[in-house]
């Protein structure tokens, strides 16, 4: 399954010895829609019941149906 996300940040995010002192064990984000991203906050599971082969747009800003199903990805050169 494909999933697109969307992100503001324009640059990396440096995880230093204090984040990690303050989470204790920590877990980087994969999924990408972690509101506390890179950290895992277990958004994740809202990928549970994705199925197979069918790709998914996340917006946070639809609370009744943030999940919707999209036909393709189209890409663009800028022009």
């Amino acid at each position: 399954m494909s999933r697109e996300i969307t992100h503001d940040a324009t640059g990396p995010k440096i995880v230093d010895e204090d984040d990690i002192g303050e989470k204790g064990d920590i877990a980087i984000c994969m999924c990408g829609l972690s509101g506390n991203y890179p950290f895992c906050d277990g958004s994740h599971q809202a990928t549970a019941d994705e199925e197979e082969g069918v790709r998914y747009k996340y917006e946070g800003d639809d609370d009744e149906n943030p999940r919707h199903e999209i036909d393709e990805i189209v890409f663009t050169d800028g022009e």
